[in-house]
């Protein structure tokens, strides 16, 4: 009997309906034997289903009791056992006392970054231990996010889950997952994979911490898979420290996320106060290019000297090895200093058009200055949103660098293919920041800059006032090898 005081299994004792989707219901029931709570998950079939379909629908169900069943993780919700009753299998399960993410955000709305960032460390934890062990979610949503007492975040739900040792069972014109929380390749056709699945824990804390998924809302769910499949994600406007993390999570190329696990060491991060710092994408060329030798100085194009030759099948560790040379550059000749005098400002041909070399400092205020943590953020907030969104971008920017006019703002960015940011150094006491950056221009070979960038406070808001470039140096590429058809 599937109602209150029904018996299910000739041992669980059904207590309230306490949840339900499309194909399920949710009970809370006592477990007579063991005399415990426990959830019960009750398969419903639609009516007019055909056979193929409820086959399928079964097989959903035992396929995600047999994969719960492997994850043993604080923060997913386990599975115990399958139970057949009425000729229909019912999953018991673990019982948390809580609500779903879903229903918090429409009670209260968009919630706390820091807390969004707790949320996120927890459920990043579980599905980094599903990915070691070769499970992939496939369904990550606020709706499958349970939230209970003293903070706690448990996943449910991997009734769409894929082992990478499972059949594969996929009803004809079925879409598995929820459009708004899809990742782009996957709205395109590829398979979800672990970049998948860290795409949609983006998008479900970009949704706690804006009020709406990245891709935004739409009736018509045709109509939002294209724009997912577009990978247009609208910039948050919200998240503050979040901001740049959120970005880098939701990048529509999946091999240019992060990891599970590093997802969730940056949230935890994050939670804790500090700042997240995105490492400088790994560049790709066909061809091995001239390694020029030193730096560029400030308003140098080029160094004079000679060039390295090129080599073949450099490893790509030398990149990188360059890249930090010139961080450890930065990161020794001491922290910038804030300008004392007003010049015009000027640019330079390679380098940002907005750039210039002096400011004014801004007025002494009471105010207390930001902590270094807020600088961090604010300052990779601010090239999270590039090259992408130059019009959000520009609102992150102080009336000196504003002076310069947007048109010209925008025709730089609209020259660069991707941009990563790192901090050096950030003085609180001056609201100066040094910051690496790598710029990929197009088909040219990337390049590697520090800029000191002074900071202004404006109301609640931190803006990049000045930009100065210190230093640059082009990034070797390897050569991949081409197999011959």
């Amino acid at each position: 009997m599937t109602h209150p005081g029904g018996l299910v299994g000739g041992r669980y004792r059904l207590a309230e309906r306490i949840g339900a989707g499309a194909m399920g219901v949710v009970w809370r029931a006592h477990d007579e034997r063991l005399g415990r709570t426990v959830a019960l998950k009750q398969l419903v079939l639609p009516a007019g289903l055909g056979a193929a379909e409820a086959a399928e629908a079964v097989e959903r169900v035992m396929r995600e009791g047999r994969i719960a069943a492997r994850l043993h993780h604080p923060n997913a919700i386990g599975v115990f056992d399958v139970t057949d009753h009425d000729g229909t299998p019912w999953l018991v399960m673990e019982y948390l006392a809580s609500r779903s993410l879903a229903t918090v955000l429409a009670e209260y709305g968009p919630l706390p970054p820091r807390d969004v960032a707790e949320i996120g460390r927890q459920l990043a934890d579980a599905l980094a231990a599903a990915h070691a062990a070769g499970i992939v979610h496939r369904d990550i949503k606020p709706g499958n996010v349970l939230l209970g007492d003293g903070g706690v975040a448990k996943l449910t739900d991997f009734g769409i889950s894929r082992a990478k040792d499972d059949v594969t069972v996929t009803q004809t014109g079925v879409l598995a997952g929820t459009p708004a929380y899809l990742a782009p390749e996957v709205a395109r056709g590829a398979d979800p994979s672990q970049a998948a699945d860290v795409f949609a824990l983006g998008a479900t804390l970009y949704t706690a911490v804006e009020g709406q998924p990245p891709f935004g809302l739409h009736d018509n769910p045709i109509a939002l898979l294209h724009q997912v499949a577009a990978g247009r994600v609208i910039p948050p406007r919200q998240a503050g420290p979040l901001t740049a993390l959120l970005m880098s999570l939701l990048r529509a190329d999946p091999a240019q996320r992060v990891t599970m696990a590093q997802a969730r060491d940056a949230l935890a991060g994050i939670a804790a106060g500090q700042a997240f710092a995105p490492a400088p994408a790994a560049f790709e060329a066909e061809t091995m290019m001239d390694l020029p030798v030193g730096l560029y100085g400030s308003g140098q194009e080029e160094a004079s000297g000679q060039r390295r030759r090129p080599a073949l099948l450099v490893a790509a560790g030398v990149a990188l090895a360059v890249l930090a040379g010139l961080f450890m550059l930065a990161a020794t000749t001491g922290p910038p200093e804030r300008p004392r005098a007003q010049a015009p400002p000027t640019t330079t041909a390679d380098s940002t058009t907005v750039q210039t070399t002096t400011t004014t400092p801004p007025p002494t205020t009471t105010t207390p200055p930001p902590t270094a943590a807020e600088l961090q953020s604010a300052v990779l907030e601010y090239y999270a949103l590039l090259p992408k969104h130059p019009e959000t971008a520009w609102t992150r920017l102080g009336p000196s660098m504003q002076a310069r006019g947007y048109s010209s703002y925008e025709d730089f960015w609209d020259g660069i293919d991707a941009v990563q940011a790192v901090p050096v150094h950030a003085d609180a006491a001056s609201m100066t920041m040094r910051v690496l950056l790598v710029l990929r221009r197009d088909d040219r070979r990337p390049v590697a800059e520090v800029h000191d960038l002074v900071l202004i406070r404006s109301g609640d808001a931190l803006l990049i006032e000045s930009d100065t470039k210190i230093g640059a140096t082009a990034v070797p590429t390897t050569t991949r090898k081409r197999g011959r058809g």
